[in-house]
């Protein structure tokens, strides 16, 4: 991608955001794995792989941030482009290995039989990896007809995966017990919402934005749309499996 000359304001969000969310996923890690002690060995995969999720991110966002300082000098509140370009092809890698992890953790998490299980998170997986890599020639298209031939193709697994979330799901969903079934709901909405934030972004330069402005809109906007979807749901997920636990762990049959 070719860097665009932020202003000293522009580059200074950019960089604390970086910064913010490299730490908030690094955190996010360490909690979820040790928190594994306090889940059932039936949970135990969906917390493992909701650190994972994060790990992974909080790697690519370590990498985004050192990106992000070798395409700039910042000197006396002036920036100046270094030469070198700033990697944006961190996000898709990163997307491409974790989006299909979050779609799994909120299966495994359900406890659903092992067909469903399997059946569900290959369906999820390859749907949620199509998205992505339908996705990224458009990202980094040049023109914006090109940006929409591509978002728009993206857009066919992601309305399959919105379809899968609320209706096939759905069932799924109600018979899981009932003190976990707001929570799990909640999942499924905060994923849908995060989810349909990105889309929002990657739309930004049909709106005349151009330069440093679309450059800010889209790393603010990817940063917090993964925010809520990898720490945020993966918070969710360990909430759900400790409650199910605890649940089960006082007798309560889990529904099937």
């Amino acid at each position: 991608m070719e860097t665009a000359i932020v202003s000293p304001f522009q580059y200074s969000l950019i960089y604390n955001a970086f910064s913010f969310t490299f730490a908030t996923m690094a955190a996010t890690t360490i909690f979820l794995w040790f928190g594994r002690s306090q889940v059932s060995a039936a949970y135990k995969n969906a917390v493992t792989i909701s650190g994972l999720v994060t790990a992974i991110a909080a790697y690519h966002y370590l990498r985004i941030f050192e990106s992000w300082e070798s395409a700039y000098h910042y000197v006396n509140g002036v920036v100046s482009a270094t030469g070198i370009a700033f990697n944006d092809a961190y996000r898709y890698v990163d997307w491409l290995l974790t989006v299909p992890l979050l779609l799994i953790e909120l299966v495994l998490v359900m406890r659903l039989t092992r067909e469903e299980t399997v059946q569900k998170g290959w369906r999820l997986g390859l749907a949620a990896a199509l998205m992505i890599v339908l996705g990224y020639p458009g990202e980094i298209a040049s023109d914006i007809p090109t940006r929409a031939l591509w978002g728009t193709l993206s857009a066919i697994p992601f309305v399959y995966i919105v379809w899968e979330l609320f209706s096939g799901l759905g069932k799924s969903i109600e018979r899981q017990p009932e003190a976990v079934r707001g929570l799990v709901k909640q999942a499924r909405l905060l994923t849908f919402a995060s989810w349909g934030f990105y889309p929002i972004v990657y739309m930004a330069p049909y709106a005349n934005l151009a330069g440093p402005d679309v450059e800010t809109v889209i790393q603010i906007g990817y940063t917090i749309a993964d925010l809520i979807a990898k720490a945020g749901v993966g918070l969710l997920v360990f909430a759900i499996a400790a409650r199910k636990s605890e649940v089960e762990a006082h007798g309560t049959p889990h529904a099937a």
